[in-house]
């Protein structure tokens, strides 16, 4: 027989799922306010809170990549009150370069994917390159070209890892501290291609000033749907995108992690809400709890060997 000790807990837990939520949540992100997570989950943040019938708060605490918001989220109470919208570097990357405080596989309950979006590699336009094809010829030819990125670890950096590694050749990564600096790195000449955003490149391509020649995403991106994926341009199986989604502190009860994933997915799907997202270069995407842990523990696996067989060291 049940003590009334866990009668009474059983009843109180059942009552609190039923009043879920009574209360404000919070979406915690790793980044500084105007950043793509950042603008991603105060996009959400309305459509979401008029769903569950309660204001959506979003809160920064940014640093080291991100892991800073993970981590504090993961050590929260589990009561579906505190969330974290995460990107992929802190939950499949930070951990193979860097001694994360939290286990991205056992101290977190997924809820849902939120956006994904690709990369663009881009090219000097003075440079013989017009394809894929072209920029592993010159770089077998001329070992040593150089690719920039935001930054160690992040996803335009190990785009260009997994290209090399598929393609054999031998390119130079130039981090930069921020994809603002590296397109600014780029536009000076001090690099022959960047890994960038279709966001933050899509100016420069209108200018003139870059050259795409492909995108990093399984399909074209829809900000630039006439240049080809790396896929299919040689290079079957090929995929390096940048995604953002929802997670729970572990132990979170499955009623409120299914009611958040849910709505999280309605929001997503609302018009609005879509073209908001659209406008900042990233496609909802949401995904059940289930589906989501198992593509977070893919591409955990994926970049983990990416990170190995690259000696990538944090910086």
């Amino acid at each position: 027989m049940k003590s009334l000790g866990g009668i009474f807990l059983a009843a109180f837990a059942a009552s609190a799922l039923a009043q879920y939520p009574a209360k404000p949540i919070t979406t915690v992100v790793g980044f500084e306010p105007g950043g793509g997570t950042d603008t991603t989950a105060r996009i959400v943040a309305p459509a979401l809170g008029e769903l569950l019938g309660q204001q959506v708060m979003v809160e920064n605490r940014a640093g080291a990549g991100g892991n800073i918001a993970v981590d504090y989220v993961a050590k929260a109470t589990p009561d579906g009150y505190t969330l974290v919208l995460a990107n992929v570097g802190a939950l499949a990357v930070n951990p193979h370069i860097l001694k994360t405080p939290y286990d991205p596989l056992k101290d977190l309950a997924p809820i849902t994917m939120a956006v994904v979006f690709p990369n663009v590699l881009v090219v000097q336009p003075a440079l013989p390159v017009k394809s894929v094809g072209d920029f592993v010829k010159l770089a077998k030819q001329k070992p040593g070209l150089t690719y920039a990125s935001s930054g160690i670890g992040g996803a335009g950096h190990l785009a260009g890892e997994l290209l090399k590694g598929m393609a054999k050749i031998d390119i130079v990564h130039v981090p930069y501290k921020g994809g603002g600096p590296a397109m600014q790195g780029f536009l000076g000449g001090q690099v022959d291609s960047f890994f960038a955003t279709p966001i933050s490149s899509s100016s420069q391509i209108r200018s003139g000033r870059a050259r795409p020649i492909a995108t990093t995403g399984s399909k074209r991106a829809a900000l630039m749907p006439e240049v080809p994926t790396v896929a299919e341009s040689g290079f079957p199986g090929y995929e390096a995108v940048n995604w953002y989604g929802y997670l729970a502190p572990a132990k979170t009860p499955k009623e409120i992690v299914n009611r958040l994933a849910r709505d999280i997915a309605k929001a997503l799907a609302h018009p609005q809400v879509v073209a908001a997202l659209n406008k900042t270069g990233v496609e909802p995407l949401a995904m059940t709890p289930e589906e989501f842990g198992k593509y977070i523990e893919r591409e955990y696996r994926t970049w983990g060997k990416v990170v190995k067989d690259a000696h990538i060291k944090a910086e």
